[in-house]
């Protein structure tokens, strides 16, 4: 609830900061708050139910005054703007009955046409046809930057458990992987595996806390090698470590693992914009059946 002394506050700094632009919005405390009016532009008035309801509840004396300035500045600039816009347009500028019209109309086609898709979308997308879509469509899946499944983990640098641990998170045996994370969880700053999830090596830079550019050159190395892992120290003594499980360079085609949403979403998109063209082309016919829609031939 803002209180009056705050108001009082609030439109000594209004008139402090804009008295040149914003005239007659300070008016004295004792007609100012008179019943429920907290600030006036003109003939226009604010009421305190309005600042009110615009400052959120539980916020403290010094943001509630904050907002409530904020408020008062931005009600009264766009009223002012609005008379000065008034004043200054001529009858036919000021008069945007046509944009109205062309708009009304744009919205409402709008929401019909949001309807009609809504009623007739079918947006069950099964496998068979993403793997279709994705063997028909390969080039579009070429990768801008490499993609990973990785291990990786901040732990510092001088760490005794650091070289046990690069050990079970790169182990094929699942139980010495699972391992990883009960023993990462005492001595490693964080610790994360997404070895089962494609990751953008963009992403993965700045989920891991490195540089990319440093990361990339460590990726060159492929994951195969005898030490698949990228490592990267910082400022603070911490070592930044990435187990590369898997990786697909930029300029290779994307598996469908993680092509698989996105493919969905063309698909539903494909569909839609059919409907769409399916609207327009069966209104036309049935106006044309019906004799509502008739093009005149000029004969010559």
């Amino acid at each position: 609830m803002i209180k009056t002394r705050h108001i009082i506050y609030i439109l000594a700094l209004v008139g402090a900061v804009s008295c040149k632009t914003v005239t007659h919005l300070q008016e004295t405390a004792t007609e100012l708050f008179r019943g429920e009016v907290v600030a006036k532009v003109g003939d226009y008035r604010l009421h305190r139910s309005q600042l009110e309801s615009y400052i959120p509840a539980g916020v403290s004396a010094e943001d509630s005054a904050a907002l409530a300035r904020q408020y008062i500045l931005t009600w009264a600039e766009d009223l002012l703007l609005m008379d000065m816009a008034e004043a200054q347009l001529s009858k036919q500028e000021k008069d945007v009955s046509a944009e109205l019209e062309e708009y009304r109309k744009s919205l409402i086609k709008y929401r019909y046409e949001q309807l009609y898709i809504q009623q007739r979308l079918d947006t069950l997308v099964t496998d068979e046809e993403v793997a279709r879509y994705y063997e028909e469509n390969t080039d579009k899946f070429r990768l801008e930057r490499p993609i990973v499944k990785s291990r990786y983990m901040i732990i510092p640098a001088d760490a005794r458990s650091l070289k046990l641990l690069k050990t079970k998170m790169s182990s094929e045996d699942d139980m010495e992987v699972m391992e990883t994370d009960s023993l990462a969880a005492s001595v490693a700053i964080k610790y994360v595996d997404s070895s089962d999830t494609w990751m953008d090596a963009l992403v993965l830079a700045r989920e891991s806390g490195v540089d990319y550019r440093s990361m990339l050159a460590g990726f060159k190395v492929p994951f195969f090698s005898k030490d698949p892992f990228v490592e990267i120290p910082d400022e603070s003594g911490n070592l930044h470590v990435i187990y590369v499980v898997e990786q697909v360079n930029e300029g290779k085609t994307a598996p469908l693992e993680y092509c698989d949403a996105r493919i969905r979403d063309l698909i539903l998109s494909s569909r839609k914009h059919a409907l769409e063209e399916g609207l327009t082309e069966s209104l036309l016919e049935d106006a044309r059946k019906n004799n509502k829609f008739v093009i005149y031939e000029n004969e010559q």
